[in-house]
Parts: C-alpha cells; sequence; structure tokens
C-alpha cells in the first residue's frame, strides 16, 4: 500500500497572523518586476483572503497537484457556470484532463472557453473554543487559463500520464485504448500560467480569553488511503491485486 495523503507538510502556514507564524515553501509575495507567471503573481490570482497563507513558491503548487486525484474545473456556457469534476495529473507545467467528445461542456473547453481548476486537500479538521475560530486545515491550488487539445503521440503520452498517475503501474498491465475509444476520448491541457497555492495549518487561533472554556480544542487530521481490494466476481485468474 502507498503511504496515504494526511496532514499537509510540516510547519505549514496557519491563520495565525501573530506571533505563532508558520511556513511552507517562499510565501514572499512576488514583486511587481517578478514574471508574471509566478505563482499568485497576477492581480486575478492575489490571495485577499488571509493573505499570510498564500505561498509563491512553486514546488509547493506541484506538490499540491501532485498529491491530489480529483479537480473541479470551473466553465461558463451562455451565462449560467459549471464545475464539473475530473481526474487529472499533472505533467510538467500543465495539468491533463480527459473526456467525452460527446461532453458539451468539454467541447466547449476544447473551443477556447476560460477555464478555471481548482484542487482542494483536507487535511485536518481544526476544532476550537468557539464555532467561529472552528476552521480546516488545507492545501489549495486554483489554476487560470484556456486548455487545449492534444492530438495524436501527444494525447497518446498524455494518457498514459493520467494513467500512471491514478493508477500506478497499471498501463503496462491492461489493454491500451482502441481506436474507437481514442476517437471518442477528448485529451485537453491547462497550462500553469497563472495559479495560486493556499495552504493553512497548525492548532486553533483561539483568543486569550476563550482559553479557559472547559472545552477540547485541537486537530483531528483528515487521511486518505487505500482499502481492501474488492475482487471483479468474473475474475478468471488467481492474480494478486496492486501493491499500493
Amino acid at each position: 500500500m502507498v503511504a496515504p495523503l494526511t496532514g499537509g507538510p510540516d510547519g505549514a502556514g496557519s491563520r495565525d497572523t501573530g506571533d505563532r507564524p508558520r511556513t511552507v515553501g517562499d510565501r514572499t509575495a512576488p514583486t511587481a518586476a517578478g514574471p508574471a507567471t509566478a505563482v499568485g503573481g497576477t492581480e486575478r490570482t492575489r490571495v485577499r483572503r488571509l493573505p499570510d497563507l498564500a505561498v509563491h513558491d512553486r514546488a509547493a503548487l506541484h506538490a499540491v497537484l501532485d498529491a491530489g486525484r480529483v479537480a473541479h474545473l470551473a466553465v461558463t456556457e451562455g451565462g449560467q457556470p459549471y464545475a464539473l469534476p475530473v481526474a487529472y495529473a499533472r505533467d510538467g507545467e500543465r495539468v491533463l484532463v480527459h473526456g467525452s467528445t460527446g461532453s458539451r461542456l468539454f467541447r466547449h473547453l476544447a473551443a477556447g472557453a476560460p477555464a478555471c481548476l481548482t484542487v482542494t486537500l483536507l487535511d485536518g479538521l481544526v476544532l476550537a473554543r468557539s464555532a467561529f475560530e472552528s476552521s480546516m486545515n488545507y492545501r489549495c491550488a486554483m489554476v487560470l487559463g484556456t486548455l487545449t487539445t492534444l492530438t495524436g503521440e501527444a494525447k497518446a503520452a498524455a494518457l498514459h500520464r493520467l494513467s500512471e498517475h491514478l493508477l500506478p503501474g497499471r498501463w503496462a498491465e491492461i489493454r491500451p485504448p482502441s481506436a474507437r475509444e481514442l476517437a471518442a476520448t477528448l485529451v485537453l491541457a491547462l497550462p500553469l500560467d497563472e495559479c495560486s497555492v493556499k495552504i493553512s495549518a497548525g492548532p486553533p487561533d483561539d483568543p486569550e480569553d476563550d482559553l479557559h472554556r472547559p472545552v477540547w480544542a485541537g486537530v483531528v487530521p483528515v487521511v486518505e488511503t487505500y482499502g481492501t481490494p474488492q475482487p471483479d466476481p468474473r475474475l478468471r485468474h488467481d492474480l494478486p491485486p496492486p501493491e499500493w
């Protein structure tokens, strides 16, 4: 079994803006002279709510995307916003997604509609001594941009990358996509050119006058892990499950 996805990086950012700063990566805001592609480096990606939780380190962006499996891809069509849950994989400085050629929204994205992709990892429930201060520990990435359609060898390589991220090692064992299946699949890529990262971790930030209350306070970690494999009833071979 692979290690479970568990609490955020040691020393992750706190909601606290006082005397308990805890950081992950580079939280130094990009300067005006910095590159437009810096994490959080554009007006649209500048974190306004709790800006001390913003992380401007590209390695932190990669880490959040690599740890997740499901993203929400938002797009507007005909004035109506939609948010699609999608499987994804990071491939260098882009995110790969795939869907059916019959999907109206995927065709809209393939045509160049502006999109917003988000990935959120819940690391813990923060139990404070008041409802107001109770919160969550999390890692979150947001990517803005337009997606491009991949074809030919680039499309096949992207499907392999998606499979390896979601189902490590399976591509070498399973039947590859047929020509008909490839024709029915859209593979899109979203560059990591305009994005932001926000990370919160640490104990409750209760005010001093709440500390006397007889209420347990702290963090309850939330972890994601694999369960016991359940074989297909039609399995015709005595084979072990993947050792994830």
